[in-house]
């Protein structure tokens, strides 16, 4: 018997039509091709987005990118807060200016084992629950 391609030799398209034997004829192309022509439709049903630019990129310069410390950190931080003279001790009680350390959230993670009055720019509520802050910076 046979094979289907030795019984079309002598005939130029196999049976198939001009287009449909060759490449990708018959389903109009491979992939995304035609979407704006002939698939056009097609397009803003199922891919509306598909062509241009959508949204934008704030530029980096002008996002905060604030810096945030959990409250189980403070511990820590004891000496470092020493040496930028952003500490002091009344007592058991340590008071704190974070913000001269470069610290503008107050965060609620964690635990401490001292008692601490803190001045920072943000706190969360759980670090106000956890801490002590105050509403403007400690003398010193």
């Amino acid at each position: 018997m046979p094979s289907r391609t030795r019984k079309f030799r002598g005939l130029r398209t196999h049976g198939r039509g001009v287009k449909a034997g060759r490449g990708a004829g018959k389903q109009g192309g491979r992939g995304n091709a035609g979407l704006h022509k002939y698939k056009f439709k097609s397009m803003l049903i199922y891919a509306p987005d598909h062509f241009g630019r959508h949204g934008f990129k704030r530029p980096p310069e002008i996002v905060e990118q604030p810096v945030a410390l959990n409250i189980g950190q403070l511990d820590g931080l004891v000496p470092f807060l020493k040496a930028a003279k952003a500490l002091t001790e009344s007592g058991d009680v340590y008071v704190a200016d974070l913000s001269r350390v470069g610290v503008d959230r107050l965060l609620g993670g964690g635990a401490t084992g001292h008692t601490w009055k803190v001045f920072v720019a943000h706190a969360t509520k759980h670090a106000r629950e956890k801490v002590e802050v105050l509403a403007e910076a400690p003398a010193s």
